[in-house]
């Protein structure tokens, strides 16, 4: 039976609706593609779950990172200039000291550049003295930057309101700390005699190299010793590190146990319009100067340039490139100032002497008492922090500054105990004036 087909007067609706299948097939569709889109997502959602876990995050942000790559502002100076908001890094020593090392050559600056001072904590591990020094830093902001250098295993735990926070420089050692733990592991073989080293840096290798592969990473690992060359390259470490932002103009080295004898604006005065820096660099001609040169450090180290000083110092960013670049003689105190040569009381002294001699004031402004003999100077605590204890370290000042006489000569003191804290912080307005 043939359908009949009823022709519409024109401008007339049908009289009967006419019945389609849009309004079933449509949601149906819909349906379908809701379906696939959470497939879609899931599917995404476990495979990025699954590459976080293996590669880690980094690989990850890299990753999206370079697929708006050209939506990045091109290089501008800032980029160069902007002072580090994180001081981790992976820098071997080599390459840090490398980097450290680049100086421009035009000496005028194309910014309005506000010169800083690097203060440089050498520390073992805890600063005790840190609520003196944060009253010492407020308000001050802009005009100084914190280093701290510790033994590897230190977790410093300042809060994010704290001048200490994340101030914290990377050492050798906390390098192959990250790097043995981002490989989980390093396999050692023992039964069937053999040691091998897994990972990126040292590759599965024969037994026989075995040997030069853990060495290096105890040579890397190695702590920081008084009197030998590893405090000189921690010290080199702290410069290094400082020298990354280009703002630091000088760079003072301090212990866990100095305090300041003077407010902020009293020794960033002093420093600034100084013509030298303070580094002690005295000829010793008896048994505990000259009585440790040896004649093999001859021709780069001569005995009459030999040098003896505190290694509590402050220098310009000039002398700072000096002893970061240095690769004439560090080789030999490296191999001949030793066992008992305390190596971190002549290297510098000695180096800076032989390449910059008319720019060090050749005294330390960091004060001891060393009246108590022994090796070490003395060490005040609690009962020794009073007014008249200050008196005297002000009283029996008596140098030269810019080669006129001063009454100011120390603007640090050390060595102070953790109980002293407590009354320091009492008296720090009156006597420090902070």
């Amino acid at each position: 039976m043939q359908s009949r087909v009823v022709p519409l007067e024109e401008g007339k609706d049908p009289a009967v609706p006419i019945k389609t299948h849009h309004s079933k097939v449509l949601p149906a569709r819909l349906l379908q593609l809701f379906v696939l889109f959470l497939a879609l997502c899931i599917a995404f959602s476990v495979i990025s779950i699954y590459s976080i876990k293996r590669f880690g995050v980094q690989s990850m942000v890299t990753t999206v990172r370079s697929g708006f790559a050209c939506l990045e502002e091109p290089d501008t100076l800032q980029q160069w200039i902007r002072t580090p908001s994180n001081l981790m890094h992976k820098m071997s020593d080599e390459e840090l000291f490398w980097r450290a090392s680049l100086v421009p050559r035009i000496s005028k600056y194309p910014f309005k550049r506000v010169p800083k001072i690097a203060f440089m904590f050498l520390s073992k591990g805890p600063l005790p003295m840190a609520p003196l020094w944060e009253r010492f830093f407020k308000g001050h902001e802009g005009l100084y930057s914190v280093y701290i250098h510790s033994l590897p295993t230190f977790e410093s735990k300042f809060p994010p309101s704290s001048v200490f926070h994340r101030r914290q420089i990377p050492s050798q050692s906390q390098f192959v700390e990250m790097w043995t733990r981002s490989i989980k592991s390093v396999n050692r073989v023992e039964n069937s005699g053999e040691r091998r080293c897994v990972s990126g840096f040292c590759r599965n290798i024969e037994a026989s190299n075995d040997l030069h592969c853990w060495l290096k990473i105890d040579a890397l690992s190695k702590v920081s010793e008084w009197g030998k060359m590893s405090m000189c390259d921690a010290e080199r470490r702290l410069l290094a590190n400082a020298l990354l932002d280009i703002s630091n103009e000088w760079f003072i080295l301090l212990s866990e146990s100095c305090i300041p004898l003077y407010n902020f604006s009293i020794i960033y005065q002093y420093v600034k319009k100084s013509k030298y820096s303070y580094i002690g660099a005295f000829d010793d001609h008896g048994p505990y100067g000259r009585g440790r040169y040896n004649r093999s450090m001859a021709p780069e180290v001569n005995i009459t340039n030999w040098r003896k000083g505190s290694q509590w110092f402050e220098i310009n960013r000039k002398l700072a490139v000096k002893v970061v670049e240095d690769s004439k003689y560090y080789p030999k105190f490296e191999k001949f100032c030793r066992p008992h040569c305390y190596v971190d009381e002549h290297y510098f002294p000695t180096m800076l002497t032989i390449e910059a001699a008319p720019l060090l004031a050749n005294r330390s402004f960091t004060w001891v008492d060393w009246s108590r003999g022994g090796a070490h100077p003395a060490t005040f605590g609690r009962s020794d922090i009073t007014e008249e204890f200050f008196h005297r370290i002000y009283s029996n000042q008596n140098c030269t500054y810019n080669d006129q006489p001063s009454r100011i000569c120390y603007l640090f003191a050390r060595k102070f105990a953790p109980s002293a804290m407590e009354p320091l912080l009492h008296i720090a307005s009156k006597v420090l004036g902070f």
